[in-house]
């Protein structure tokens, strides 16, 4: 095994472990709001998501084709990669990248915070471009349209078509007893729950699929930039299904029961706004954040419906979104120069200890106050740990007989 046939292993198996957090993080983006209102039991939630991830994933390559040329200037005008960069040089950046996106991911998950994927992916990368290339390893217009510009306004449009939506279905089913009509809306929470898993699946299990297509191309196993080889789309699948049947247990508690206590009504409402705005992008080939999007709706159905909002989650939630892109862009620069200081597969390996080392830790502490299915749906008192829970933990356990 050469060298460099040893790096691109590594960076197809971390781009697998980044769809993976993917799945699980952003796995409250389509069942938050049906699992916090009853109409999905936990498991069945996740299982049903999952399938539809599956299937979503195989349903368009628009995204996957413009993920990372959009961004960094490693690729050029007709995708393929910059002949200078040919071979080593693009997969180390590439690897840097998917560090940074990662242990962002890992690191939001463990406070229950609903940050985006994409970012954490596209921060990754533009970090591991600026060390290696400089500023102009960026393509800041690309930034600026493709990241900056839908980041302030996706969540706005969610936001405000799920509150007018919400207003609208309160108003219509003003007469109904409550019982029934919420009993009838988690029937229609169920599509539209499914609805924005399979339009997540066909966003964001699209952009691991463009990374390690380009990662084949500047090996030189695959030459088309125009497809994507079918082993890639069937892994990628199957990826970011498994790591949405995991469940990001803590970001859908934070997603369910602490932005607002959401009826059924408001979920269908909110569920069915992100999925419309999610499908729309990635058929444009917009690599759109689903946790923006879904975030957005979820509060604009509490607007709606005149429910009070925790604006210190919400707020707690924003400056995570803010600093994702920088933080994974640090990570992924620092990674870059530990891998090119060390050179080659050395360099490589030794940052893939880190990651191993790093995503270690954080499933150790994650277990102190573990989320569950049994847990995620426990009134929100101010944290992320159910009340009861935490006093527990607060509270010394008698040796007395």
């Amino acid at each position: 095994m050469t060298p460099e046939l040893y790096i691109l292993i590594v960076v197809v198996l971390t781009a697998l472990a980044f769809d993976f957090t993917n799945g699980f993080h952003d796995t409250a983006n389509a069942m938050a709001t049906s699992i916090a209102t009853g109409a999905l039991k936990p498991r069945v939630a996740v299982a049903l998501s999952a399938a539809l991830n599956l299937l979503g994933a195989f349903l368009s390559i628009q995204v996957a084709l413009t993920v990372s040329n959009k961004i960094i200037s490693i690729q050029g005008p007709n995708g393929e990669p910059v002949p200078g960069l040919m071979g080593t040089p693009i997969l180390v950046i590439i690897f840097a990248g998917l560090v940074g996106g990662i242990l962002w991911n890992l690191t939001t998950w463990l406070f229950g915070l609903p940050s985006s994927s994409s970012h954490a992916l596209f921060g990754g990368l533009i970090g591991a471009a600026i060390a290696a290339l400089g500023l102009g390893g960026v393509k800041w217009d690309g930034v600026i349209t493709s990241i900056i510009i839908p980041a302030v306004a996706s969540p706005v449009i969610a936001g405000t078509v799920a509150g007018i939506g919400t207003w609208i279905v309160f108003k219509i089913v003003a007469s109904i007893p409550e019982r029934r009509r919420d009993s009838g809306f988690r029937w229609g929470q169920v599509g539209s729950a499914s609805l924005v898993s399979l339009a997540h699946g066909t966003n964001d299990a699209q952009k691991t699929m463009g990374v390690i297509t380009l990662a084949l191309i500047a090996y030189g196993s695959w030459t088309s930039t125009s497809s994507i080889p079918t082993w890639v789309k069937i892994a990628c699948a199957l990826t970011i299904a498994a790591g949405t049947y995991v469940g990001g247990w803590r970001v859908i508690r934070t997603l369910g029961k602490g932005l607002v206590e959401i009826s059924s009504p408001q979920g269908m409402a909110a569920e069915t706004s992100s999925a419309v705005i999610i499908l729309s992008s990635s058929h444009l080939g917009m690599a759109l954040s689903t946790t923006h999007v879904a975030t957005g709706s979820i509060l604009g159905s509490g607007v709606g419906k005149h429910a009070p909002v925790r604006w210190g989650v919400a707020g707690r939630m924003a400056i995570a979104w803010v600093i994702t892109l920088p933080a994974a862009a640090i990570v992924g620069a620092v990674c870059w120069f530990i891998a090119n200081a060390l050179g080659g597969a050395l360099g490589v390996t030794a940052v893939l200890a880190i990651l191993i080392a790093a995503s270690a830790a954080m499933f150790v502490r994650s277990r102190r106050n573990a989320i569950n299915p049994q847990n995620v749906n426990a009134k929100w008192e101010g944290g992320l740990t159910p009340a009861d829970e935490a006093a527990g933990a607060r509270t010394p356990v008698s040796t007395d007989a």
